[in-house]
């Protein structure tokens, strides 16, 4: 007679993808995290961005990840495209597919899709995304309003579709106004391409004591990817430059780009 009972998923897949899951976890486990969600659905955890490659945990409805990084793939990679008009060359592109490395609380490492996971993003800052996409937030400082403490954000924004070839495109510094009791825009910077991950610390500035700083990797006019570190003396939000360092712009986005 046949034997029936639970076998574990790991001895479903071969023992290379599960070394691979592995040691995904063990690269991304001093990744600084981007922001916290909640799954939409029971969601895989997969070892690539992608919907056809390996997955060996499932995570439940409701589940808390902390997001990682962020990458794009072709919803359906290899699939005939759509024959476009006889006067235009060139076919369609393809659609693509945002993802995020997550990882749970059981420490479970892979990724899923984006759209399965909500930020946890302050109804009080959510309010200000115009339309865009919130990709990343993090809390910058704290201030005294009466007899509680209000946090300050820095948030990360892109524009609300996946594939763009950037993690974010505008940054925002968001300060509470204690006398109107209301958060207000400290700082804006628009048309960037930023990248993943950003930090966030604190930092000695001698007379102006200890603050908050927050470092973007963006990519320059002349298109290397450049570190720009920023610090907030509530409310000011300004650059740091380092010893030497000449003030550079980074690379204006343009508008066909991405589309």
């Amino acid at each position: 007679a046949g034997v029936e009972g639970w076998l574990e998923q790991r001895y479903t897949i071969s023992q290379q993808t599960y070394d691979q899951l592995q040691k995904l976890a063990q690269d991304a486990k001093n990744y600084p995290p981007q922001g916290t969600g909640s799954t939409r659905n029971d969601t895989n955890i997969h070892l690539e961005p992608a919907r056809d490659s390996d997955h060996l945990y499932q995570i439940s409805l409701g589940a808390k990840v902390s997001v990682l990084k962020r990458a794009t793939s072709e919803k359906q990679p290899g699939a005939r495209l759509p024959v476009g008009d006889k006067g235009k060359k060139e076919p369609p592109k393809p659609v693509m597919e945002d993802w995020w490395l997550i990882r749970d609380a059981q420490g479970r490492t892979g990724w899923v899709l984006a759209r399965m996971v909500d930020l946890d993003v302050p109804l009080d800052i959510a309010q200000y995304a115009e339309g865009q996409r919130i990709q990343a937030f993090f809390v910058l400082n704290e201030v005294r309003d009466g007899d509680k403490k209000v946090p300050e954000y820095l948030v990360l924004v892109s524009e609300p579709r996946d594939g763009n070839p950037y993690d974010y495109d505008q940054v925002r510094v968001f300060s509470w106004n204690v006398r109107r009791h209301r958060y207000e825009t400290a700082y804006r910077e628009r048309k960037l391409e930023g990248f993943f991950p950003v930090t966030v610390s604190l930092e000695n500035f001698d007379k102006e004591g200890t603050l908050p700083v927050f470092v973007l990797k963006v990519r320059d006019t002349s298109g290397n990817l450049v570190d720009r570190k920023y610090k907030m003396n509530t409310p000011i939000v300004r650059r740091v430059l380092a010893p030497g360092e000449a003030p550079q712009k980074p690379a204006v986005r343009s508008k066909r780009r991405g589309r």
